[in-house]
């Protein structure tokens, strides 16, 4: 597998959603696989019914292991066998959510396994899928690891991250803590330092209520909750600011001097993001053991299997992925082989007597006067 560093897996999404569209105008262009080789997990029945029904010509070649990719072609891994799926474009059925869900199983499996690096997913339906909040805390429950993933939407000139998500309206105040928004703080930071190559980052983090709360008529979670917490981020040597008033925030531009942003919850991060980046976005997933990144868009369903899904933010989204890869690797090569400390003493090589004390200091000239 010489060419691994390249494979990058892709997870077809919602087969009644733009998905596969996406897919087939992406590498339409060869180009894309001058950068990478790309592995659909999905069904080449359902490509196929895509490629013809959109008028695309495509090279599909299909695989049963990642072993066997060949570059300069679609390779599809089947996750679906050989049964038969009806494919209604637009219309999200439980079927068309089974089989989204089968093909991140697969992909999650070879994944693990070490076959795979890299992961684009395509969005899908939660409905129709069982037991999935969202493909981060998915992929975790599969890897069996803490909740501890962070998803960046990425655009242009915009960075947003958010410290509660996919939760409703009424929930959203009690499930801010201090120690939340510490903990995505500094993922975002290691995020934007690791994987964006940003080398010392600018975090703004946004208020809850309007106003910044005005001094506690419209609430105290700013003083009580949030600027804590950006003081607590601030002693642990993270640039951060705030809390800001969100519409001036975005309004008069302030957005611009920032690496990162901090929302408190989904609309108050995704409205302006999707307002100030409508051409394409991607989502960035922190704090999993592998890349992964999606188009940050939904499955659109009211355009599907009408040829008019863009594949921009798919194509934005792969690109992003081969550079976190080669950002990741370029930052954690210094760390590889650490150079042992130096002691400018070697009587006692322990951490607490590393220097003399002020005491020590302040008796030396002395010593040496009398000496």
């Amino acid at each position: 597998m010489e060419n691994k560093k390249n494979y990058i897996a892709i997870t077809h999404g919602d087969i009644n959603g733009t998905g596969y569209e996406m897919i087939l105008k992406s590498f339409d262009d060869p180009a894309m696989f001058e950068l990478c080789t790309p592995i659909v997990y999905g069904s080449a029945k359902v490509a196929d019914y895509y490629a013809h029904l959109l008028g695309i010509e495509t090279n599909i070649f299909v695989i049963n292991d990642v072993s066997e990719a060949q570059p300069n072609r679609l390779n599809i891994i089947n996750c679906l066998g050989k049964e038969e799926i009806e494919v209604t474009p637009g219309t999200p059925t439980p079927e068309s959510g089974q089989a989204a869900q089968r093909a991140i199983d697969c992909a999650i499996n070879d994944l693990k396994a070490g076959k795979l690096d890299k992961l684009v997913t395509l969005p899908v339906n939660r409905s129709m899928m069982k037991s999935f909040n969202g493909h981060t805390h998915y992929i975790e429950s599969k890897l069996g690891q803490a909740a501890n993933g962070l998803s960046i939407i990425i655009g242009e000139d915009i960075r947003v991250s958010l410290v509660t998500n996919n939760l409703a309206i009424k929930d959203i105040a009690e499930s801010i803590t201090r120690q939340k928004i510490v903990e995505k703080g500094e993922l975002l930071h290691q995020a934007l330092r690791r994987d964006l190559r940003i080398s010392s980052p600018r975090i703004a983090v946004l208020s809850l209520n309007p106003r910044c709360g005005e001094d506690g008529a419209l609430g105290d979670e700013e003083n009580d909750i949030i600027m804590p917490a950006v003081q607590d981020l601030e002693e642990k040597g993270i640039q951060t600011f705030g809390p800001y008033a969100a519409d001036n925030f975005f309004g008069n531009g302030e957005y611009i001097h920032f690496d990162g942003i901090l929302a408190m919850y989904h609309d108050q991060g995704l409205s302006p993001f999707k307002t100030l980046s409508p051409e394409w976005g991607v989502r960035f997933t922190t704090g999993l053991p592998f890349i992964r990144t999606a188009p940050a868009c939904s499955a659109q369903f009211e355009i599907a299997g009408r040829n008019q899904a863009q594949p921009d933010s798919l194509r934005h989204a792969i690109y992003m992925a081969l550079d976190a890869q080669r950002n990741r690797k370029d930052y954690d090569e210094p760390y590889a082989n650490p150079l042992p400390k130096l002691y400018h003493e070697k009587r006692d090589d322990s951490e607490k007597v590393r220097f003399r004390s002020s005491d020590d200091k302040r008796q030396q000239p002395a010593q040496a006067k009398n000496a």
